[in-house]
């Protein structure tokens, strides 16, 4: 079968059309797979490394402003429309799937004009503008949702079916022996909880800042901090510690991610749908410190739903000190029922059977076409 993905932007709208991908190679036999993407650096890493090939097309979101920037970016815009036109009838592909970013309205509109079959997936709690658009006007086959509460933004024109947010999370508990050797590599201490802290791939300042000054106060006296700076933010953290912290283990990047979650007790992040997928399914308290945003708030909208089942505490970004993170990780980290409660709360939130609730709208989609 042969498949196209569009998705740009984030590894947000990139890692699930990732995981899709992975799902139709394991019940596809010659699957030929290849995404969608506006050649980005992150989207071109993270597409060559999973191994698939990326074609490269304009993509911006349509402005009224009648400013140089934005008439320039609307004309390439409609170019992306022309440039998704030409790849889709070279390619000829059987699905066309979009996973989020504005490069879904130009490759997902396209497809239909064409009669290919079209799936999308959104795994935001608040749908985002392309998704919104082509579902109005009822011109893609199949939505599939990663929080199900995304269906209140939608009109019921089209195929809507929750299915979660596909993951490729090793979700199997860490063995004596493994869990012994993370510890070991970390230099972590046995008798302390363990708070992780990471603002993304890229790392978050204000997390940062929040953390270094916790850390100069002393007041992790209590517990333990995991934190990851994110490359670019690494070596200022450091400068403003001057090598003076206790209780913490200060990284780069974390690339056992999931080991580490595995061993924290409790998890302090921003709000992204792979991060709420990851988090339920470990059944993890967590902090969330959502990232803001001038157009929605998509990562406040994801942690509300966290929130509302009693899995979060919630710090909006501009609300985010030192003070603060202290107070909110010693109310959760020092009672140990709520601890296991919010672990629990987070879990009933996880996605049950993602994969194959994803084989089957594709079943069903390549069975009706």
């Amino acid at each position: 079968m042969k498949v196209i993905i569009a998705a740009a932007g984030t590894a947000g709208h990139i890692n699930p059309g990732i995981s899709i991908a992975r799902i139709i190679e394991k019940n596809f036999k010659n699957s030929d797979i290849r995404f969608i993407a506006t050649g980005k650096k992150l989207e071109e890493d993270l597409i060559s490394k999973a191994g698939y090939k990326s074609y490269k097309i304009h993509a911006n979101g349509f402005s009224s402003k009648p400013t140089i920037s934005n008439i320039k970016k609307n004309f390439e815009t409609l170019k992306g429309f022309k440039e998704a036109k030409k790849i889709l009838k070279e390619f000829k592909p059987d699905l066309v799937i979009g996973t989020g970013g504005y490069i879904c309205a130009s490759v997902i509109y396209e497809a239909r004009k064409l009669k290919i079959p079209t799936m999308l997936h959104e795994s935001n709690a608040y749908p985002g503008l392309a998704i919104r658009m082509l579902n109005k006007i009822n011109k893609v086959d199949t939505i599939m949702l990663g929080i199900d509460e995304a269906r209140n933004y939608l009109n019921n024109k089209c195929n809507i079916v929750f299915t979660g947010t596909p993951t490729t999370l090793d979700t199997t508990n860490l063995t004596k022996t493994k869990k012994e050797s993370v510890y070991k590599d970390l230099k972590l201490k046995k008798d302390k909880k363990i708070v992780f802290i990471f603002g993304g791939s890229q790392g978050a300042l204000k997390i940062n800042n929040a953390v270094v000054d916790l850390l100069k106060h002393n007041l992790n006296e209590d517990y333990q901090i995991i934190l990851g700076t994110g490359n670019n933010n690494y070596d200022n953290v450091i400068k403003s510690l001057n090598g003076k912290y206790k209780n913490a283990v200060i990284m780069p990047y974390i690339y056992n991610i999931s080991d580490v979650m595995k061993v924290s007790d409790l998890i302090v992040a921003r709000s992204g749908a792979m991060t709420l997928t990851e988090i339920s399914l470990l059944k993890k308290p967590s902090i969330f410190i959502p990232l803001p945003s001038s157009k929605s708030n998509r990562q406040e909208d994801n942690a509300r739903v966290f929130e509302r089942k009693g899995a979060s505490k919630i710090i909006l970004n501009n609300e985010i000190e030192y003070k603060i993170l202290d107070k909110y990780i010693k109310e959760i980290i020092s009672d140990d029922k709520l601890l296991k409660k919010m672990g629990n709360n987070a879990s009933l939130m996880a996605p049950k059977n993602s994969e194959d609730k994803i084989l089957k709208e594709i079943l069903k989609l390549i069975k009706k076409s």
